[in-house]
């Protein structure tokens, strides 16, 4: 297997990361524990989780997936796996999470109270990838890369990562840290998938100018890409619930991802795998990390069944026809996403 470097960091990870976002909620913990270890075993590296986790995040659940992860993670030589995290971003955003009362923000004691808290949770003294969950709009960057610097030099980070920013905010924050001394940010972890290719809009001319690199998260759309929301009527899928959630947010989210024009787009790269032989969620993840500027894919599984169809594209590169083929869908019915 291919692995590659994140940003200018030293970390070395595999092109798949096993994401962890429904560990406690849609996925039991003795699956969660059969699904590390196959991934593991296939060679896959890099983990990611967060505070807030799982979804959709709840005050009674928050931090369970984390001590899922910690749990299992004391199984493994801890110098063979790369743990991604995340503190939750600030409460006046797009979202109001669940932890520390809704007072969430990207200053020095939100920034602190959380990676003590995810240390814990992961029973480990160093978290390999912090990263951002979502800017804060306003606590002045400066004060935040401060204090992200700081977790890097006390040996608690080994690197820092941005996650759902813009161009400018990465770039604000980059600025900043060169100037002053300190660490920056080496990855950003975006939307980005065959359903959603706003990221290469703009944000690739700042990774590649300026070595930061992609993680993208969720590459099938939700599951989406899978096909089983055109197969099925009801699918077992978190957008079935969502869809009948009670707060707004959730239920935008869901249409967001499940619309007329995603299912349209859905089942013409259900079209293009099938002529390849391979699963729809397969040609996706293939797809989402042949990019140079991606360094690892983040999938999701909640069996060991979809994790094979993700696994398998661990070692797959996409033909220039095949990829050609893929943005003839996306000419066609362009940004089915919104």
């Amino acid at each position: 297997m291919e692995y590659r470097y994140i940003g200018r960091s030293g970390l070395r990870v595999s092109p798949i990361c096993l994401g962890t976002m429904t560990f406690g909620s849609f996925c039991d913990k003795k699956t969660a524990f059969t699904l590390m270890d196959h991934a593991y075993e296939a060679g896959i590296n890099f983990f990611d989780t967060a505070e807030v986790y799982p979804v959709p995040p709840q005050a009674k659940t928050v931090g369970i997936t984390e001590e899922i992860v910690g749990e299992w993670l004391k199984t493994k030589p801890r110098d063979s796996v790369i743990v991604a995290t995340k503190v939750a971003g600030a409460a006046s955003g797009w979202f109001v999470p669940p932890v520390r009362y809704g007072l969430t923000a990207m200053d020095r004691h939100h920034i602190m109270t959380a990676v003590e808290g995810s240390l814990r949770r992961l029973k480990t003294d160093y978290i390999d990838l912090y990263q951002m969950h979502w800017p804060d709009t306003v606590v002045p960057k400066e004060e935040t890369m401060e204090v992200f610097d700081e977790l890097v030099r006390s040996g608690k980070v080994r690197y820092l990562g941005t996650s759902n920013d813009t161009a400018y905010g990465v770039t604000k924050s980059n600025i900043i840290a060169e100037y002053s001394g300190y660490k920056r940010f080496e990855s950003i972890q975006n939307n980005f998938s065959l359903l959603n290719r706003r990221f290469l809009d703009e944000m690739v001319q700042l990774c590649r100018t300026e070595k930061v690199s992609l993680l993208p998260y969720s590459p099938m759309a939700g599951g989406v890409l899978s096909g089983k929301y055109n197969l099925e009527a009801e699918p077992q899928g978190r957008f079935t619930t969502y869809k009948n959630h009670p707060e707004n947010r959730v239920q935008l989210m869901a249409k967001r991802f499940v619309n007329e024009k995603t299912l349209r787009s859905t089942e013409q790269y259900m079209a293009i795998a099938k002529e390849l032989g391979i699963a729809p969620a397969t040609l996706a993840i293939a797809w989402s990390k042949q990019f140079d500027f991606v360094a690892s894919t983040l999938i999701g599984a909640n069996s060991l069944a979809q994790l094979e169809e993700s696994l398998a594209a661990a070692d797959l590169t996409l033909s220039e026809e095949v990829l050609q083929k893929c943005t003839a869908v996306h000419n066609q019915i362009l940004y089915p996403m919104g």
